[in-house]
This record gives structure tokens, sequence and C-alpha cells, in this order.
């Protein structure tokens, strides 16, 4: 099976045909652009889960919620989903993200910031913490990825998985999800992150990923252009009841 091929069935597989992947991540390299791409989305099963929506704030995407007056505990929705460094770009599902922002801004690691958290406390999901980090410092580019998920021996631990895969090729992008599909509980990720086609513009990779994901169950999406070479990114999204750019 080919590159193409195999990216081709994973997103039939995991996206189109999963009416419930949840919140999922994407960093790839653009096929049009000297550019990397990040994309992140957000879904939602319960009334709180849905109450929630992106903003934008220059290179900063965050949750927000749609109706105040509904938020149960906003502990596990609202958070900074990408936030920056110079040359480092940061996406994931929860508040994490801060905590490896904090610590890369006074010296510390990925792996070694994460190792504080936790997979999310929402027994009986248990849902994955997922996040990944470009780092436009090295060369070639540093990739990394982590997923925080529930011990299936033993709920009261987390397992713990980091992954620095190679550079995808132009057009491909590796994702992981916090989800294997529906259920309840919810069957947590399985398996190294599913290499994905990022192909077009930042629009057409928006507008793809929207199509896939499935419709009763999508909230939001967000796609960040980045230079190669580090430098201002441009942030793309769109709410299930509106959208946005902003530089």
């Amino acid at each position: 099976m080919s590159v193409r091929d195999l990216a081709a069935a994973n997103f039939a597989r995991h996206l189109k045909q999963n009416a419930y992947p949840g919140r999922g991540l994407v960093v790839g390299r653009s096929s049009v652009e000297a550019a990397w791409l990040m994309v992140y989305w957000i879904m939602g099963r319960s009334a709180h889960s849905r109450n929630r929506h992106f903003i934008a704030e220059g290179s900063r995407l965050r949750t927000e919620p749609v109706d105040i007056h509904q938020v149960e505990d906003p502990s596990l929705i609202i958070y900074d989903a990408m936030l920056e460094l110079p040359g480092i770009y940061l996406v994931g599902n929860g508040d994490q993200v801060r905590t490896v922002y904090d610590a890369l801004q006074t010296g510390g690691q990925f792996d070694a910031a994460l190792a504080t958290r936790e997979r999310e406390p929402d027994a009986p999901h248990y849902t994955p913490r997922i996040s990944a980090m470009l780092d436009l410092h090295t060369s070639p580019a540093g990739l990394s990825l982590n997923i925080l998920k529930v011990n299936p021996a033993n709920p009261e631990a987390t397992d713990r998985f980091t992954y620095r895969p190679a550079a995808p090729p132009a057009g491909f992008g590796l994702c992981l999800t916090t989800y294997q599909g529906d259920g309840n509980p919810l069957p947590s990720f399985s398996g190294e992150p599913l290499l994905l086609p990022v192909e077009g513009t930042a629009d057409q990779v928006l507008d793809t990923y929207w199509s896939a994901l499935d419709a009763d169950n999508r909230l939001a999406l967000a796609v960040k252009q980045i230079p190669q070479d580090g430098g201002a990114s441009i942030l793309i999204l769109h709410n299930r009841h509106e959208s946005a750019i902003l530089p």
C-alpha cells in the first residue's frame, strides 16, 4: 500500500466512518506552501460538552463556553488548545498545553512537563490527554506527540506514550485522537499516531476535515499554518455556527 493509500484509508476509517473519534490533533506539512500545518478539533455528545466553541486571539487558540450560565465544570472543557513560543508550536486537548508552555519558558522539557499530568478524571471514560509540539529550532524540525491514557488494568494509573516520528512528507500529517470510536465507556485511542492527508491550502484542509467529522457531534475545528522556518503563523477556524480568520 502506498503512503497516499494508507493515509486515505486511515482518514476514511478513523474520521469519515467514525461517529466519535473525540477530540483530535494533526501535525503535518503543507502540500502547497513551504509550511507546517496544525489541525485541532473538538466534538461533544452531552449538552455540557457541546456548550463550547473556539476563540482565536492572534496565534493563541482557546475554548470558551457558548452559554456561560450552562457551564457545570469548566476544568475539562475550557483551556488553551494552541500556544506558541519563538520557534515552538504547541497543540493539545486540555490545560496540559499550558503546563508544557510554562515549563518550556523556564527551560523545562516536553516529556518532563507532561510527566506531571494524568489522564482526565472523567470516570468511566478517563479521556486521554493528547498533545503535540513542533520545534523548528532543530534541523530537521522536531516533532513530538504524546498521549496520557488510563491503564486498562488499574484506572487509578496513567499510561504514558511519547512519539518522535520523522517529519512526514509534504501533504501528510500525524494524528492522535482521544477515542477509537463511540461507546460507553468511550474506548481510548489505541496504537501509534495515524498518518493522514493534509492536502491543499489551509482553508481546503479545514473544509476537508470539517466535512469528514460526524455532523451531529462536531463542534469546532481550527487549522494553523506555520512557515517552515518559523515565524508568524496564520490561524483559521470554524465553529458549528460561525467562522473566523485571524492573523
